[in-house]
């Protein structure tokens, strides 16, 4: 495939199957209808003129294959000071399901190099002063025992954390309160570069790829299906196809086009869109000093994209580190989105959730636009409580990918910021989108296989035996079966040239944490 071809294909006025919006959604959706129904026709539209331009591009995000194993938001403190670590369970054991998917497709030839998009590397958790400190030693505590955790080592002593990841340390003074865990289990995965392979493969396969294609209108037809008129950005004309099955992947704009549909199910959902920068170095001598997703804990009343991070990202072969990110605030859905997104976007039935959610955010709220006036030398401050000894000329600034976190209603609260992601389908599933953000793309072969659940239940179970071939423990809990943990984990680490685990991934009977 051409990436910056202006329509690869000639469009089908009809297809079985339509995705809108060429990132990691739909390259996992396309990929996995191809070999469930390889009879389907499937064309895909995206609006820019390459596909996974935006928060699929390796710039555009941290590329944290988040499997909970460094971000603190997955776990939380219970009144009686227990830590639930339920949500951290849930989330790596979706992640389990895309590493065994992504084994699948090197094992079936679609990828003859994982480490063009996935590569070891430690994810750390780093904390300090005695409170953080003391939650972050409860929360080892309570994940070491899980079977997915159990490579998870903690530490308070500087000469260790330095071991794991000299930058934290050096330069550090002395005495200070800090705390790290890491696990070696963690991954980098550079989204853009499993998309675009992705669609590589399926246009092969007859899949058509049309580029700077945008949805205009979207209705739906006596017979069913939908009718979508398509402007085409580089010649300005337009054309209308219809579809039996309608996916909208495109990110924040996932809403606009849902909202075009009509549909009820989407009704009550807005959108929060935050902006977002990162500092990048690619100083040999700083990189070669630094391999690890370290995460920390975010201000008080900031969204959980906003917890800062010290991150090595692997891009063509290539190591540089991020820190970030610095979120703002800004209407756009969209990297190269407009302007008017969020304006546009408001509805009689999300303006009482967009209120009410407002007026219990006022705090993250005045953090958005108070970090709009953050200089260079403020970001370089807080970069130096990560990294001491951060030189300013070592660091520039880079502009990371919108992210639209969910506004929905709530029957008490009016309307609600909810983080992650969410599917949004019609009720005889002729139609579904993505919401959301982190840690979707991570989580997308999940995410897919609930949708086709959703959306197709008439053929679900006559496709349970191939998933079966791509997912070997698909309908399986991992976190239930130590044994099955350990051999799933260890066959993926191979097929995809990761790092295996060699001691027992169970823990269950071990002492408590000196």
């Amino acid at each position: 495939m051409n990436p910056q071809s202006p329509d690869t294909n000639r469009a089908r006025e009809s297809a079985d199957v339509v995705l809108i919006g060429a990132g990691i959604m739909s390259a996992t959706l396309g990929t996995l209808l191809r070999r469930l129904q390889p009879d389907w026709s499937i064309d895909v539209y995206e609006r820019l003129p390459r596909v996974a331009e935006e928060s699929s591009d390796p710039w555009n995000n941290a590329g944290t294959g988040h499997a909970a194993l460094c971000e603190l938001n997955y776990t939380s403190e219970l009144p009686d000071g227990t830590i639930d670590v339920r949500k951290a369970v849930g989330i790596n054991e979706q992640f389990q399901v895309s590493r065994q998917f992504w084994s699948y497709l090197v094992e079936d030839g679609t990828f003859s190099e994982p480490e063009t998009f996935i590569n070891s590397t430690p994810h750390m958790t780093f904390v300090q002063g005695a409170t953080d400190v003391d939650f972050l030693r409860r929360r080892y505590e309570a994940l070491r025992t899980e079977p997915l955790f159990s490579a998870m080592e903690f530490s308070d002593d500087p000469a260790v954390i330095q071991r794991w990841a000299p930058l934290l340390i050096e330069q550090r003074k002395p005495g200070e309160q800090i705390a790290a865990t890491r696990d070696i289990s963690g991954t980098d995965v550079d989204f853009g570069s499993l998309s675009r392979q992705l669609f590589r493969t399926l246009e092969a396969s007859g899949v058509g790829i049309h580029l700077n294609q945008e949805i205009r209108a979207l209705t739906r037809k006596p017979d069913g299906r939908w009718r979508l008129r398509i402007h085409n950005n580089t010649t300005g004309k337009t054309k209308e196809v219809s579809a039996r099955f309608v996916f909208v992947g495109a990110g924040g704009w996932a809403l606009k086009i849902l909202q075009k549909s009509r549909i009820p199910e989407a009704y009550g959902f807005a959108l929060l869109p935050i902006s977002g920068q990162f500092l990048r170095t690619d100083n040999p001598a700083v990189v070669a000093r630094h391999h690890a997703k370290v995460y920390g804990k975010a201000p008080i009343g900031a969204p959980p994209m906003s917890m800062p991070h010290l991150d090595t990202r692997i891009v063509d072969g290539k190591k540089s580190i991020l820190f970030g990110p610095y979120a703002g605030s800004s209407p756009k859905f969209l990297k190269h989105g407009s302007v008017l997104d969020m304006p546009s976007s408001i509805r009689w039935h999300n303006v009482l959730p967009l209120l009410a959610m407002a007026r219990d955010n006022i705090a993250l709220v005045a953090l958005l636009v108070n970090a709009l006036r953050a200089t260079r030398k403020k970001k370089i401050a807080e970069l130096a409580k990560f990294v001491p000894g951060a030189l300013a000329k070592d660091w520039r600034i880079i502009t990371a990918g919108q992210r639209a976190q969910i506004v929905k209603k709530d029957p008490e609260k009016g309307g609600i910021l909810q983080f992650g992601t969410e599917v949004v389908a019609s009720a005889d599933g002729s139609i579904a989108g993505v919401l959301g953000a982190s840690p979707g793309a991570s989580t997308a072969v999940p995410i897919m296989l609930d949708l086709l659940e959703r959306c197709f239940p008439e053929r679900y179970d006559a496709w349970r035996p191939r998933l079966n071939e791509m997912i070997p423990t698909f309908g399986q809990r991992l976190s239930d079966n130590t044994e099955l943990a350990a051999q799933t984990m260890a066959a993926t680490a191979k097929t995809l040239h990761l790092t295996e685990i060699s001691r027992p991934l169970s823990r269950r009977s071990a002492d408590p944490v000196d």
